[in-house]
């Protein structure tokens, strides 16, 4: 029998737990001097599986990339619209959970939450969030995109480590179940 795989949000934050301004800049963030690409390209040979909800992958697709940024995983954006899937992302509609029971119970790596906001809210709530990796930035925005919505169901935690990146810390919870 396979090992379910494990759903991990991977996300920076400002100390006050703001992942984005309120015009969803995150400039903020490139002024923190950082150390390489703070974990980044460690944790992503962990994933083969990508999910961001639509507000996140418009962003992505704003941004001046010369090829999608997330090209060789599985890509799902979910949404309550109707999309045509594209070379690089299906579009995900309808029940989550059963959708995450099955894409869990795969053959594969971790499957990476990417961005906060509706759908972490919404895989908090259905408690399908396994893991969390939070990056803290030393800066405090003072308003914007919060990491987590108030309201977001009490979740119990354990560390399972934390690193540091010249002036960000990770810090690395798995949900306790």
């Amino acid at each position: 029998m396979n090992q379910r795989r494990n759903t991990v949000l991977f996300i920076a934050s400002s100390l006050d737990g703001y992942i984005a301004t309120k015009d969803e800049s995150l400039e903020w963030l490139f002024k923190v001097e950082g150390e390489g690409d703070n974990g980044f390209a460690e944790f992503y040979e962990t994933v083969d599986t990508i999910l961001m909800g639509k507000r996140t992958y418009d962003w992505v697709m704003k941004q001046d990339f010369k090829e999608f940024p997330y090209k060789n995983k599985e890509c799902y954006v979910f949404t309550r619209s109707s999309y045509e899937d594209t070379e690089n992302v299906k579009f995900v509609k309808g029940d989550v959970n059963n959708f995450m029971n099955k894409l869990k119970n795969k053959d594969g790596n971790n499957i990476w939450v990417v961005g906060g906001g509706e759908l972490l809210n919404s895989f908090m709530q259905k408690d399908l969030v396994d893991e969390f990796i939070v990056t803290i930035a030393p800066t405090i925005i003072g308003n914007g995109i919060p990491l987590f919505k108030e309201g977001n169901r009490q979740l119990d935690l354990s560390l399972k480590g934390t690193k540091k990146f010249n002036q960000f810390i990770e810090l690395h919870y798995e949900v306790k179940k």
